[in-house]
């Protein structure tokens, strides 16, 4: 795995694991009840299950993507995105990311490339006054095609004036690789979120990092 930064223009950023963070108080809740005879780590697993409950468009996308079946969940999860109902949810804020977004901004035109609903997305980017990094917000419903097909990242380079080849996308499953990767974008897959290092690095991430801040250690403060 490498990363040529060199080749870098633009950056966008999936929403829920890499900047929106699961609730740990609920992870220390429930990991009693993931007993480590049969997980090797019951805080992980616990973690998946939180990120499951909450984010069940990214879960069911990164099911989808492994058994092969995108186009059918794409088609569920948008009909799901048209008529449900909008959630009071408080979204909490992967720490650190304020920071880095705020040392980013000005450096790169930054977009968000999210399959969740355009509610949720403004929901979340509103309670922690982040719009004002982003030249280009795209959610699920904004391209013909969510993640991981690459309609979306396009979209977000044409927005941004850039080309795709010169994004990077910074996701935390295999659907956010797959779609940069499809796009033609460089990828950074995120360990702070759903996916796991194992399957993002098989989906050919071009880095993975512990969480999403630490790209600023690669990008240079």
């Amino acid at each position: 795995m490498s990363l040529d930064t060199q080749k870098i223009r633009a950056l966008c950023f999936d929403v829920d694991g890499t900047l929106s963070d699961t609730d740990d108080l609920y992870v220390q809740k429930i990991t009693r009840f993931f007993p480590r005879f049969l997980f090797n780590e019951p805080n992980r697993a616990a973690r998946r299950f939180i990120m499951w409950i909450e984010a069940p468009g990214n879960a069911l996308l990164g099911l989808a993507d492994t058994l092969g079946l995108d186009d059918e969940m794409v088609a569920v999860l948008n009909w799901f995105s048209l008529h449900r109902k909008r959630s009071s949810k408080t979204f909490l804020l992967v720490p650190g990311v304020d920071e880095m977004l705020k040392q980013l901004h000005g450096r790169y035109p930054m977009a968000v490339v999210s399959a969740r609903d355009e509610h949720g997305t403004m929901t979340f980017l509103e309670q922690y006054d982040l719009l004002k990094y982003f030249d280009a917000v795209i959610t699920g419903l904004s391209a013909p095609h969510t993640k991981p097909y690459p309609d979306p990242i396009l979209l977000a380079a044409k927005k941004m004036n850039v080309s795709p080849e010169n994004c990077l996308m910074i996701g935390d499953t295999t659907v956010d690789i797959r779609a940069g990767k499809s796009a033609g974008a460089q990828t950074v897959g995120v360990l702070c979120g759903f996916g796991e290092e194992f399957e993002l690095k098989k989906m050919g991430a071009d880095l993975i990092l512990k969480d999403t801040p630490t790209l600023l250690e690669i990008l240079g403060s």
